[in-house]
């Protein structure tokens, strides 16, 4: 059977470890600590290696889903976890200080990454707060080659986060359908 690999990134508390849970067919493994410092305000704890969770398909077929610790201090792991990875999801959580800040950081941390794959991004949180608004997230492509599918999205909701992961296959155009 096929094995295939998607990275879930972006910073802390935009819900890349509920994303993944919301979606996995199996219990997530987590690799939580106690938030301090810069995670401190975003939750009780924050992941610092990685979470690891399968969506199995219909033909057999498993999609491993790997997310990233969100704070830059754990950025050792990144490149640890996008080694065999078929694309990237990006969460980006709009509630955050300066959400466009957020995301020009990850794309650029990951660039060399997307240039080979695919990028499908998700913007989360959206109910707390409306601005930016999802036609100003796809703006900031305007002057690039890039046009990455971005969504508002839930990520306790699994059908929110099977869109993002559809969009992202759609993306690669890789046959793979659930």
């Amino acid at each position: 059977m096929a094995q295939h690999k998607i990275i879930f990134t972006g910073p802390v508390g935009a819900g890349k470890s509920t994303a993944i849970q919301s979606i996995s067919d199996v219990p997530v493994m987590k690799t939580d600590a106690s938030a301090k410092e810069i995670a401190k305000d975003k939750g009780a704890s924050t992941t610092v290696a990685m979470d690891y969770g399968i969506i199995v398909l219909d033909n057999g077929e498993r999609i491993h889903l790997y997310g990233t610790p969100g704070e830059e201090r754990f950025n050792f792991m990144w490149d640890i976890l996008l080694t065999g990875g078929m694309g990237l999801i990006l969460l980006i959580n709009n509630s955050s200080v300066d959400p466009m800040k957020d995301m020009r950081f990850f794309l650029k941390a990951f660039e060399k990454f997307i240039g080979k794959t695919a990028i499908a991004i998700g913007v989360t949180q959206m109910d707390k707060k409306n601005k930016p608004t999802i036609s100003d997230y796809h703006a900031q492509f305007a002057s690039t080659n890039m046009n990455p599918p971005i969504f508002e999205i839930d990520a306790r909701v699994k059908s929110d986060v099977s869109l993002l992961v559809q969009a992202l296959l759609y993306s690669l155009d890789s046959g793979i359908e659930k």
